[in-house]
């Protein structure tokens, strides 16, 4: 293509075709090369129909290589870089790059269509084959991620009453078998979309019951006020939610690599349905990470407000206050370690525990003390009493240590 290179992107991953050597060139020139994959451009040939250009077409396919990279925050700036325009396909943007003889000054960039993109067909499966690249990618990620926390998906769902949930295990089992028949044989036979077709709904009913957990546990933190309660239902929802997390995302998992498997079907079997169904797909997906996102959101609002509850409450639960609120940063590192393989961004800080002698010298902490203190002891005057001596007493502490010198230490225990 005399150093001439195409830019295809859909929003999740990005598509460099051209001769071999310049693909390579460019993607090591912008530090990509080694984050890229082969496009498998053979795959678009019987997507062709007889007509003017299909023989030019056809060469061209033969001719070029193509390579994928998952866009991520680099990958991202090469496309603002070079600014692709929308195709007439939904979300699908382009761009002609380079200079004709060079291959180290990238400097021409041409915003009409070459041959590749001037054929509907190769540009609908160019990115239906971006979109099984951008699934596959994810899933790599997926186990990844359940392979290094200490949650097994098996035993999580084993342990529950409900036998549908179970049957995940299963569906599992056929979808890696028929995903081991598409890698060896190029291809989703009848008989092997006849064991698979039918495991959506085990996937997401599963994936239902994970989320009505999420929201369960929220509704359980959030109608919670003693402090004591609290710090045993943040350790218990610390263990819980990990294990929740990784339930859906086997079943995330699972749902990527059946759209792998269907977006496949339709390009071998009907290749003209292939930019619909691929829309369908990527429109279901979406919802699925927007629900996820906002279950999680919920559950961690509700969390954040009882860390707020026992930050109030320290002077008496000290232990208590730290129990729940180490639970919930805890809580808070798994939500991000479920989310980075689902590229969902996450701007949680952890929280900071509230110091006794900080508490000391708050005067809405000596108010919820004392009125607690009443509470307990039935004698309201002689707890605030209690709670006023012992404020006191930390303040006359405090000063003390000023004055010689001393660090304000957390060493109340």
């Amino acid at each position: 293509m005399d150093s001439e290179i195409q830019l295809i992107s859909d929003g999740d991953g990005l598509a460099v075709i051209g001769n071999s050597t310049d693909v390579e060139h460019f993607l090591a020139s912008e530090g990509l090369l080694s984050l890229s994959k082969d496009l498998a451009l053979q795959r678009l040939g019987p997507l062709l129909r007889a007509g003017a250009g299909v023989a030019q077409a056809g060469s061209e396919i033969a001719a070029s290589s193509g390579r994928w990279v998952k866009l991520t925050e680099e990958s991202a700036q090469l496309v603002k870089k070079f600014g692709l325009m929308e195709s007439k396909m939904p979300g699908v943007s382009y761009a002609m790059v380079g200079k004709p003889g060079s291959i180290t000054s990238w400097l021409q960039i041409a915003k009409g269509p070459g041959s590749f993109l001037t054929n509907p067909a190769i540009l609908a499966g160019a990115a239906g084959i971006m979109a099984q690249l951008a699934r596959q990618h994810e899933m790599s990620e997926i186990k990844s991620y359940l392979a290094t926390i200490d949650k097994k998906v098996d035993d999580v769902l084993r342990a529950q009453k409900d036998a549908e949930l179970a049957k995940v295990f299963g569906a599992g089992l056929d979808i890696e078998s028929a995903l081991t028949v598409l890698e060896r044989t190029g291809r989703v036979d009848d008989d092997t979309w006849s064991t698979v077709q039918g495991r959506t709904h085990t996937i997401t009913d599963a994936l239902g019951w994970a989320l009505g957990r999420l929201d369960a546990l929220a509704e359980k933190v959030e109608s919670t006020t003693k402090i004591g309660t609290l710090a045993k239902m943040a350790k218990e929802a610390e263990s819980e939610v990990q294990g929740l997390l990784a339930v859906v995302a086997r079943c995330f998992e699972l749902q990527d690599a059946l759209d792998v498997l269907r977006l496949e079907r339709v390009l071998d079997g009907s290749p003209d349905e292939l930019d619909g169904r691929r829309l369908v797909l990527q429109g279901d997906r979406q919802k699925r990470r927007k629900l996820i996102s906002q279950k999680i959101e919920h559950l961690m609002a509700r969390m954040d407000a009882a860390a707020g509850t026992a930050n109030s409450n320290v002077l008496l639960h000290l232990p208590a206050h730290r129990a729940v609120v180490g639970a919930i940063n805890h809580v808070g590192i798994a939500v991000d370690d479920f989310h980075r393989p689902l590229g969902i961004e996450s701007g949680r800080h952890s929280l900071e525990a509230t110091r006794w002698w900080d508490a000391a010298r708050d005067p809405m902490q000596l108010k919820n003390a004392a009125a607690e203190a009443g509470r307990k002891t039935a004698i309201g005057a002689a707890g605030l009493a209690v709670v006023g001596a012992a404020g006191a007493l930390a303040r006359g502490v405090l000063a003390s240590r000023a004055a010689l010198g001393c660090e304000d230490r957390d060493e109340e225990e």
